[in-house]
């Protein structure tokens, strides 16, 4: 099987994450839990991923890296946490329903959003921004890169807007923490949401939720954090305000193991090789006549992702045909991403999306290329 679906979830990770996974189920404990052997094991594990990823990400202090479950309740936490009843945002139309979604629940209390448009391309149109705010505007909150098109935010240029107006800047960064550039201090982010399970190459079940000083969601979850249990309210310092719950420190531990990796490797390298695979692939198929391509082919603001069509024929039916004639394993359908696919009128048809990690080969490449040949010359 030829794998071409990371920006779901990645599939080729460094030997060391399953190690250190497996390691973690049988010798380490619940955190914050105790004080004997097992339970500091996973404190340390803990503090060094918060540390790690505070250095990645040139966040303030480790305080400030909250673990959550996926890059969708760090998105929950942050929209639902720092927006209020009569507050205006702004968002575009090329989201997740990650972010959409906590969106919709917050405007049906009374939430103001505008969405910035796209040109042609389906790049988010910046300048809109400063057009749209108001007396109310309190935050914009924007994808970093999108998961269907490959499409990238200029975050330094949003970012200094916000920073200008006052205005909070919350970015999902699902699609490109560990494999883009993000510096919180350099693009003035002030709640960065991560996933662990796609660029950051770790395991399932771990996301992040990366704070600015003085930014303060409040809580999503509440529950026991270890301490202070005679309390009837949560902690009112990070990172135990927003964590109730006994963490995964089994997928943490393969996190940390896949952070080292990365920071070893430089998140540019990993960039540039999983970007040199999907131009290559893009240029093996682009001149056939009848598919049509998604998202700013052309531009370096791209991830290394290649959607297209071939023709009228439905994205599964593609998508299902590379599976059992070529056991190359794509990603069909809507992406969760419906804004995308109303601004390209695919909302039918959906895209066929292939998505590449600096794991994989060029000989797959090849294969895939080829495959895509064929059913183009079939559904044609």
């Amino acid at each position: 099987m030829i794998y071409f679906d990371s920006a779901a979830t990645s599939l080729h990770k460094p030997p060391e994450v399953a190690k250190a996974v497996a390691h973690a189920i049988n010798s380490i404990g619940s955190g914050s839990r105790g004080s004997h052997d097992c339970t500091m094991a996973a404190n340390r594990i803990v503090y060094q991923t918060r540390s790690i990823i505070s250095d990645m990400f040139n966040v303030e202090k480790p305080e400030n890296v909250i673990f959550t479950f996926n890059a969708t309740e760090s998105l929950n936490v942050a929209i639902q946490g720092l927006l209020n009843r009569g507050d205006h945002c702004i968002s575009t139309l090329f989201e997740h329903n990650s972010v959409l979604r906590p969106l919709y629940h917050m405007e049906k209390l009374g939430l103001e959003i505008d969405y910035l448009s796209g040109d042609k391309n389906g790049m988010v149109n910046i300048k809109e921004i400063e057009g749209l705010i108001t007396n109310k505007t309190k935050a914009v909150i924007i994808g970093h890169g999108s998961n269907v098109t490959g499409n990238l935010v200029d975050l330094k240029k949003v970012g200094d807007i916000c920073k200008e107006k006052g205005l909070l800047l919350i970015v999902d960064a699902a699609q490109t923490a560990g494999l883009v550039h993000i510096d919180m201090q350099e693009q003035n982010i002030d709640a960065l949401c991560l996933s662990a399970h796609k660029g950051l190459l770790g395991p399932q079940g771990v996301g992040l939720l990366c704070l600015k000083s003085g930014v303060l969601p409040r809580p999503l979850k509440f529950g026991g954090t270890g301490f202070d249990s005679f309390s009837l309210d949560m902690p009112n310092s990070l990172p135990e305000v927003l964590e109730a719950g006994t963490m995964n420190i089994h997928s943490i531990s393969g996190l940390l193991k896949a952070c080292e990796y990365i920071k070893k490797k430089t998140v540019d390298e990993i960039y540039n090789e999983s970007m040199y695979l999907a131009n290559m692939f893009y240029e093996g198929i682009n001149k056939l006549e009848n598919l049509k391509f998604y998202g700013d082919m052309n531009s370096k603001m791209r991830t290394p992702i290649v959607s297209f069509n071939i023709g009228d024929a439905d994205s599964a039916t593609v998508s299902d045909e590379l599976n059992y004639k070529f056991e190359i394993s794509t990603r069909p359908g809507a992406h969760c991403a419906p804004g995308v696919h109303r601004f390209f009128n695919t909302v039918k048809q959906g895209m066929v999306r292939f998505s590449f990690s600096h794991m994989n080969t060029i000989e797959e490449v090849d294969v895939a290329i080829n495959a895509v040949k064929v059913l183009a010359g079939d559904l044609s």
